[in-house]
């Protein structure tokens, strides 16, 4: 198959490049600098320029690279700018979309989020609410609405809402954000996480090119709050684990729909994902 790989050069994105090289799919990876990005043709990638908030650009690349499919993988997130980030998911998405309308692409797998559902009891499926778009997490919610429902123009459309990534590359690792605040000791967790190991996100997105329309959270199998995965992470960066931690707000996600889709994650707990 000929994928455009929209976002190829980020955490997901360049791994899951060199996994669908792997396994005999042609890519084609989107970046804003195409000549920054020499880990993409090494992967054996083929790599166009695309300014996502460029419709023009984003015309261009779509009809140079005359995809299969896309999978959206676009994010901004190394400075940590949250609205920067719902700001691309939400014009980004639109100028995708609106390009593969035009050259007459008819499939389209969109990372988005697994932790953004409303308060309620057990675990949340891909049926329930997200959160209501207001308080500090309101652009974010924004955002993640916004680029589902303009990916759902796309009729044969996909959905992946990851857990929490950790692993290289990402926030929750030795290297990453997360793990240099727990060993500055100003990291005490954000409530009840669903985790996801970044390369169970990259075997899911890969098997998902086979999967039916709709929405499928991708999460590991064991949701749980700061006082049981915190002190685990914090021994795998190297850090202190705080105290008086408790079970955190929030709630955790079911992958009750990918595992019935075949998905089986080579790491279904944080406890095994982050042990080194």
């Amino acid at each position: 198959m000929r994928i455009l790989v929209a976002g190829a050069g980020g955490v997901v994105g360049l791994p899951l490049t060199r996994e669908l090289i792997a396994h005999g799919h042609e890519v084609i990876g989107t970046s804003r600098d195409p000549d920054s990005r020499p880990e993409l043709r090494d992967a054996g990638a083929t790599v166009v320029r695309m300014d996502a908030f460029d419709l023009a650009s984003v015309e261009h690349a779509i009809a140079e690279a005359r995809p299969d499919a896309v999978i959206h993988q676009l994010t901004d997130l190394s400075a940590v700018d949250l609205e920067a980030n719902a700001e691309l998911r939400i014009v980004g998405t639109r100028n995708l979309v609106d390009a593969m309308h035009r050259y007459g692409v008819g499939r389209l797998i969109t990372q988005s989020i697994a932790w953004l559902y409303a308060d309620g009891d057990g675990l949340a499926d891909e049926t329930m609410p997200l959160q209501d778009a207001v308080g500090p997490g309101a652009r974010t919610v924004e955002g993640v609405v916004a680029m589902e429902r303009t990916s759902e123009e796309i009729p044969n459309h996909l959905v992946l809402r990851y857990g929490k990534l950790y692993g290289p590359g990402t926030w929750y690792s030795p290297d990453g954000d997360f793990g240099r605040a727990a060993r500055d000791g100003v990291f005490a967790g954000n409530g009840i996480e669903s985790f996801l190991h970044i390369e169970d996100a990259v075997a899911a997105t890969v098997v998902a090119l086979d999967w039916p329309t709709g929405i499928v959270n991708v999460v590991d199998d064991e949701p749980a709050g700061p006082a049981d995965w915190l002190p685990t992470f914090c021994r795998w960066v190297g850090a202190q684990a705080p105290r008086g931690l408790g079970s955190g707000r929030g709630r955790g996600a079911s992958n009750a729909k990918a595992r019935a889709l075949g998905w089986v994650p080579k790491y279904p707990s944080w406890r095994t994902g982050m042990s080194g």
